[in-house]
């Protein structure tokens, strides 16, 4: 989830939501808290009897829930490198790597804006995913060019496009702040101040420890990352690299192959892959050392692999109260949010391929349904009894640890009762959470409520005596709503009047006072009509010479009514969410004392080790393959004719007979991962690269709160057919001789002469 504030005045955006082209996109729960992790019931994780499904324990056997219990691993296995595994890996799977295995491991992994990626050769050259580089891609198309859909490949160095607003984060070292941040949280004797104190101490840390090593100058950034919900602070100092260019896309057919039908499903047959370079200061490429080399042979059937990326968001730690509500008040009401958008947006589309600007409409429908399907495995995951028993049993095992010890149970006994009554007061608006779904989000909002929004704040603001500075601000937002075509713009006003018709009713008055009487689809005709914000320099103009009127402007009457249902619900919001956030910090040092650094930590977009094995699963009756190969893809071309989602691209048709199509094309794995590992490699235990993660399977969806190895999979691009395809398909010796030799090569001729 992604939250914003804005002035006190004023409504806030109260979630936005957010698919990082990622697996599963970050978990909607504003506060993550922990529950528990308890010993394994015998050698394996503890799932149902072979003979019995959870279907049919949850229709046929409901007195079997009462019997559940947790697994080994439910919380997950998203090893930090605060506290690397050794033991874990060395009982597992007799592996001990040493000190130096770890740093390189850490080293050759990168963070990237929403996704992660990888060193894979010493000049700088980056591997992620194509759905994490495709806004890059359309960024630095020329007139002329469609690279979203025809695929870039820079056939040598000067070809190599600079992009901007990339930022590439290498962690260089870990340092403990613990002791600092929670001795200085703790001497606040004021429970609702403890908040500011955290978030202001973690600041003037991070800036001090930078400063200390160079600062910006120097590429440094330093981040604290709170561990179990407060229970461990670690400062991770970043090298972060910003001089980047895109080296090669394929086209979006292939990246995105089979479309939303198999979004998170498999068998799968996607080359989700982008390579970029990183340049130092003087343009050349960056030496890099430390990097992941590429694999000569693959991976086999039960072979161990890691996968080293930022995970970003998990919320295995929550109590089952918590769980509960998002099951019946959060979820509910992010799928509507979905459902709606998705359908405005697909209607916009239709006929409109070729218009200008229509890419970053279509980018914004692949994260919407992205979501959508994420969102509904999750949900779905919560209403299955078996899955929340699970969870029911983990925390049950951590309330008999922390009421056992009496220190404990004393400090924190009382925080689980709390945390379930602060879940039973936001159900009384669970109304207004659904009408108030992603309000004033800037790509699902229509640009008159966002100019409304933004002029709202300036008035209020001048009137009230605000810093020029914050109304330069608001100025600034204004400025930025560029206009939208009429008829887009007035779709999204539409369905946020539906909004609101859905979760109060016609007859509510606060839907009534917002429609004026009139259906959604008047109301929006009306206020677009009407409205002096209707047009972006007609609105700018009004509000820097004083002459738009809030008496007779319908956008802020659009505002002034909701602010009557708007303003308690955000009251209450608020005051919970700092309730909620202080209960969880208090959890977090339970669980911390508790179970140690034995369980990982939930999912932050920090670095991370997951481990698993290359191993098929059970599903509909059957088992799903290890891993796809070429044929298979061909084969959902040709027994697809007609179908968008499988149609391949012409130089794919002509490369059929030249490619060998036993090689393997995707691979699933027992890795725990989650939204934010897209562009991860898929390492062995040499750190070669073997694959490249970009999707999780649809049984792992609730992986969000509960990881269950017998049916979790990541799924991965398989290192063989990048190769095979660089080579065969699109021609490019340059990037294979550089990711299977390490060698530069300035021009596709020199790279013809050394192969």
């Amino acid at each position: 989830m992604v939250t914003r504030a804005f002035s006190t005045a004023v409504p806030a955006v109260f979630f936005l939501v957010s698919a990082c082209g990622a697996p599963t996109p970050p978990a909607p729960a504003p506060s993550p808290v922990p529950d528990a992790q308890v010993e394994p019931p015998g050698p394996t994780d503890m799932d149902p009897p072979p003979t019995m499904s959870p279907d049919v324990l949850i229709q046929d056997e409901p007195s079997y829930l009462d019997t559940v219990r947790a697994g080994a691993f439910d919380n997950g296995k998203m090893w930090t490198f605060d506290a690397p595994p050794r033991s874990y890996l060395a009982e597992t799977y007799g592996f001990e790597p040493d000190e130096a295995w770890f740093s390189s491991a850490r080293l050759g992994a990168l963070r990237i804006p929403s996704c992660s990626a990888s060193f894979v050769s010493p000049n700088g050259l980056v591997m992620t995913n194509h759905h994490c580089g495709r806004d890059f891609v359309t960024q630095v198309a020329e007139e002329g060019e469609n690279l979203l859909d025809d695929g870039f490949y820079a056939s040598s160095l000067g070809e190599e496009r600079a992009v901007e607003d990339f930022e590439a984060d290498q962690l260089i070292e870990i340092i403990d702040v613990t002791a600092e941040i929670q001795s200085a949280v703790d001497a606040e004797s004021d429970a609702d101040a403890r908040s500011e104190v955290r978030e202001e101490l973690t600041e003037s840390v991070a800036e001090r420890l930078a400063e200390e090593r160079g600062g910006e100058d120097a590429g440094i950034e330093v981040e604290i990352v709170s561990l179990y919900n407060g229970g461990l602070y670690s400062a991770y100092v970043f090298r972060r690299y910003t001089n980047v260019k895109l080296v090669m896309a394929p086209e979006l057919q292939m990246g995105y192959f089979g479309g939303d039908p198999d979004n998170f499903t498999y068998p799968r047959y996607s080359l989700d892959m982008t390579f970029f370079r990183v340049y130092d200061d003087n343009d050349e490429p960056l030496s890099t050392p430390d990097y992941f080399r590429w694999s000569d042979e693959g991976v086999s059937e039960g072979d161990l692999v890691f996968i080293i990326g930022n995970p970003g968001a998990t919320t295995r730690l929550q109590t089952v109260a918590e769980l509960e509500y998002r099951r019946d008040v959060e979820m509910p009401a992010l799928r509507a949010f979905l459902d709606s958008r998705i359908s405005v947006l697909e209607e916009y589309l239709e006929g409109r391929e070729d218009e200008p600007g229509i890419d970053e409409v279509r980018n914004s429908v692949f994260g919407l349904l992205n979501s959508q399907k994420a969102y509904g495995g999750m949900h779905e995951g919560l209403m299955d009894p078996y899955v929340l028993a699970r969870r029911a049993d983990t925390e049950r095992a951590f309330r008999e640890a922390v009421e056992g010890d009496p220190t404990l149970a004393a400090e924190y006994g009382p925080v689980f009762e709390e945390m379930a009554g602060f879940q039973e007061r936001k159900r009384t608006v669970a109304d207004e959470f659904r009408a108030f779904a992603a309000l004033f989000s800037p790509e699902y909002e229509s640009t008159v409520l966002l100019r409304a929004l933004s002029a709202f704040q300036y008035l209020v603001g001048q009137q009230q005596g605000a810093p020029q500075e914050e109304l330069d601000e608001f100025l600034d937002q204004l400025r930025e709503q560029a206009n939208r075509p009429r008829e887009l713009d007035e779709a999204l006003l539409q369905a946020r009047f539906q909004d609101f018709v859905d979760a109060f009713g016609m007859d509510d008055p606060t839907t009534q006072a917002v429609l004026g009487g009139r259906s959604p689809e008047g109301a929006a005709a009306n206020l677009l009509d009407t409205s002096a914000l209707a047009d972006s320099a007609q609105a700018v103009e009004a509000v820097e010479n004083g002459t738009l009127n809030p008496m007779s402007e319908p956008a802020f009457a659009f505002i002034q009514n909701m602010l009557g249902r708007f303003g308690p619900f955000q009251g209450l919001m608020i005051e919970l969410g700092a309730a909620e956030e202080e209960a969880s910090a208090k959890l977090g040092r339970a669980r911390y004392e508790v179970y140690g650094t034995d369980v990982p930590p939930d999912a932050t977009f920090s670095l991370r080790i997951a481990d698993g094995v290359v191993k098929g699963y059970d599903y509909n009756g059957t088992k799903a393959p290890v891993y796809t190969t070429l044929f298979g893809l061909y084969d959902r071309h040709y027994s697809n004719p007609g179908s968008e989602e499988w149609d391949l691209p012409s130089k794919w048709q002509t490369a059929q007979n030249v490619l060998d199509l036993s090689t393997p094309m995707n691979f699933v794995s027992t890795a725990d991962i989650i939204g934010g590992n897209s562009g991860s490699a898929v390492l062995n235990r040499d750190l070669e690269v073997v694959g490249l993660v970009f999707d999780g399977n649809i049984e792992s969806l609730p992986g969000d709160y509960i990881y269950l190895p017998t049916v979790n999979r990541a799924v991965s691009v398989d290192g063989r057919v990048i190769v095979e395809v660089l080579d065969n398909v699109y021609d490019a010796d340059r990037l294979v001789v550089e990711i299977t030799s390490g060698q530069l090569v300035a021009t596709e001729a020199e790279a013809d002469r050394i192969r």
